[in-house]
């Protein structure tokens, strides 16, 4: 545990608005919030999360999470590892880096932030986060058809290999699932076949998750889209944050219908959020449509109904 506010998880799928979710609660003013971004990711900086991770989605639990907990618990603090970050650094874009997160854990540190991990690389390992670092979880779903258009217009390729390299995982949570996943990790599958057996996986254990834990935020990204004033009010009071004018004022720049539907750029969050939800339907034939629909209907049936298709 930490000395800090307790820590927000911002996870569900990836390419399910994570990212917009998690900028739109550090808005707030008080307590302030820190975002940290993806530290369960193959790619994340040492100095700001001291841990390796082999395989994307990594699964971490009691029976293994010795190894994470001081790393996580020094990120969670806001202790910028330097000498780990030293160790990466290849270029001068590397160092200036280096030097803006040390100086960002800084400020954090001073100003006694909440720490919100944006990272739905993390869904396995939600509970672990939870039970070891009292974090409150937000879980974002995407509808799959959404979801779908999403990964094979990016051509997001998924490794179904790094969740075999996970006995634990394998174990706990992706047991039904295990026949499908040696088949794709065997022979690489169509875009539109991964991503729809990633939806079923991943919703899958988000359903899991929503028996387990009551006590989480379980939010339909669509629900959120249409409506964000005051569906962020309602996120904002359940986490104790303050919401304020300025507040409103940030989350209707990024969601007004001044901005775009849709852009390729994912670190931009400006999107009209209301048809942005829905331009999944320009994209995909009728025949792909219905294809998702009934390959995830019985796990999509119990988040969505025969209207939000």
């Amino acid at each position: 545990m930490t000395n800090h506010p307790r820590p927000i998880l911002v996870t569900g799928a990836h390419r399910s608005g994570t990212g917009w979710l998690g900028s739109m609660i550090a808005a707030s003013p008080s307590p302030p919030v820190a975002y940290l971004w993806e530290p369960f990711s193959i790619l994340h900086r040492p100095g700001i999360c001291d841990a390796r991770f082999e395989t994307w989605f990594p699964y971490v639990c009691p029976a293994n999470g010795s190894t994470y907990l001081d790393p996580i618990a020094d990120m969670l603090a806001f202790r910028y590892k330097t000498m780990a970050e030293l160790r990466s650094v290849r270029s001068l874009k590397d160092a200036v880096r280096l030097l803006r997160d040390r100086r960002d854990f800084r400020r954090y540190r001073r100003r006694g932030a909440r720490p919100l991990l944006k990272d739905p690389i993390a869904v396995f390992s939600a509970e672990w986060l939870c039970d070891s670092f009292g974090m409150d979880a937000l879980v974002l779903i995407r509808h799959p058809a959404a979801f779908a258009n999403s990964i094979t217009s990016r051509r997001l390729r998924h490794p179904f290999g790094d969740f075999l390299a996970q006995p634990l995982l394998m174990r706990d949570l992706l047991g039904s699932f295990e026949d499908q996943i040696r088949r794709f990790a065997a022979e690489e599958q169509p875009l539109l076949d991964q991503a729809i057996l990633l939806w079923r996986i991943i919703h899958h254990v988000i359903l899991t998750y929503r028996d387990r834990r009551p006590e989480w935020m379980f939010l339909r990204l669509e629900d959120i889209a249409r409506d964000p004033l005051a569906r962020f009010q309602e996120i904002y009071a359940r986490l104790g944050q303050v919401f304020d004018e300025e507040v409103a004022a940030v989350i209707d720049e990024h969601s007004g219908a001044s901005n775009p539907a849709e852009s390729m750029d994912p670190a931009d969050h400006h999107r009209n959020s209301g048809k942005s939800v829905t331009t999944w339907k320009a994209h995909l034939s009728g025949d792909e449509v219905r294809r998702i629909r009934e390959e995830v209907e019985p796990i999509s049936k119990e988040f969505y109904t025969d209207v939000d298709w």
